[in-house]
């Protein structure tokens, strides 16, 4: 008997409600309904959010803000499509959203964001991309 390398990601039903939530909000910094400016991807973030990118590099909050206020002050072509949304509750009011994202129909990534609910709505707290080498 072979033992499946993939995890079963089944999201609890007590947690589908969130995960469909969470998913209207994904991915992260790239629905300009949601916001586009950087107070609005501040009101997005915990002070202390950091990501690492698909890249493997850290990033800080700072960084990621200069980075979106350019990208969102130029032209540019954003075609996504996200799949295989699973939840976790973490703690009280704290949760792991993963997908699989896929840009401009080529570059599929992994992603990872911790979101907590607050008084002023969800805000992340932290986030990664892993590109997908085979799969």
């Amino acid at each position: 008997m072979e033992t499946s390398m993939e995890p079963i990601l089944a999201t609890r039903p007590e947690v589908a409600a969130v995960r469909d939530e969470l998913a209207r909000l994904e991915p992260i910094f790239h629905r300009p309904e949601l916001g586009a400016t950087r107070a609005d991807f501040e009101r997005m973030t915990v002070e202390d959010f950091w990501e690492i990118g698909a890249s493997g590099r850290r990033y800080s909050r700072e960084y990621v803000l200069d980075v979106l206020e350019k990208r969102n002050a130029a032209d540019h072509r954003d075609e996504w499509e996200t799949s295989d949304f699973y939840c976790r509750q973490l703690a009280p009011d704290l949760y792991l959203l993963t997908y699989t994202l896929i840009q401009n129909r080529t570059r599929k990534t992994r992603r990872a964001t911790l979101w907590r609910r607050t008084a002023e709505g969800w805000k992340i707290e932290f986030h990664q991309g892993t590109v997908v080498q085979d799969d």
